[in-house]
């Protein structure tokens, strides 16, 4: 979509983690791959009849990232740091990244995952949500076990921990609320193939409205869009020409 990505991580000396080497810098993300001693992490997606999926994942190099791999440098030149939640048992990793993040100025956004990862975490989650966390997305699932409650409930706990809080709905949209202002976002239209990426596209598709300058619901919006989008294809890559409609769409936004 334009804007200028890096991704952090660790990959084994193999293929799969050349794959996602060359792949990221095809579509212009600076790849800041460090190499471990496993394996390159990978995750076979299950997808039933109604187009839900979960995972079978082994993760392989990936949980050798450690707090010490992380360097300041990494920050600079970067204004937004993404947390994507699978990583966040790892305490040390967590807090020295959104510390060096904090330093350097970024914004920090958090994508809580999985619930699971949310019930083993609830602790260390209220913690960096209060302390670190400016934008954090959650599906139903995560907010039911990070607040107990039911979405149009958990969005306000949410507000009272982060500056912008987004919880997502599935066909019925998605709720955003920051200082004590409330969106309800409408869902787009799609017939639903494969849910596989869903909320990492709408994250995408609301950073990059933040990033630009639109209003909370227009965001919202374009989160909407890029996860209606990429559930109507196997996997979470879309073609070209999908993305051709997506940039379309968003200019109408």
């Amino acid at each position: 979509m334009g804007i200028e990505t890096g991704f952090i991580g660790k990959v084994g000396n193999d293929d799969f983690g050349r794959f996602f080497k060359t792949d990221m810098e095809r579509v212009g993300i600076n790849p800041l791959l460090l190499s471990g001693n496993s394996a390159t992490g990978k995750a076979i997606a299950l997808i039933s009849p109604d187009s839900e999926r979960t995972f079978a994942t082994y993760l392989g190099a990936a949980v050798e990232l450690s707090a010490d791999d992380i360097l300041a440098e990494h920050f600079v030149k970067y204004d937004i740091f993404h947390i994507e939640g699978y990583l966040v048992q790892n305490h040390a990793l967590i807090k020295r990244a959104v510390k060096l993040a904090k330093q350097n100025g970024l914004k920090i956004t958090l994508d809580m995952a999985s619930y699971n990862v949310v019930e083993e975490n609830l602790d260390f989650l209220h913690m960096i949500l209060r302390k670190y966390v400016d934008i954090v997305f959650a599906n139903e699932e995560e907010a039911k076990a990070f607040t107990g409650k039911d979405p149009m409930e958990a969005v306000h706990d949410f507000g009272d921990l982060c500056e912008i809080a987004v919880v997502k709905i599935g066909k019925n949209g998605s709720i955003v609320k920051s200082r004590g202002i409330s969106h309800l976002i409408s869902p787009f239209k799609a017939t639903s193939i494969d849910t596989t990426g869903a909320g990492d596209l709408y994250a995408a598709g609301f950073i990059y409205g933040l990033i630009n300058g639109y209003s909370l619901d227009k965001c919202g919006s374009m989160g909407s869009l890029l996860a209606a989008k990429t559930i109507e294809v196997i996997g979470p890559k879309m073609n070209e020409d999908t993305w051709g409609e997506v940039r379309q769409l968003l200019k109408e936004i």
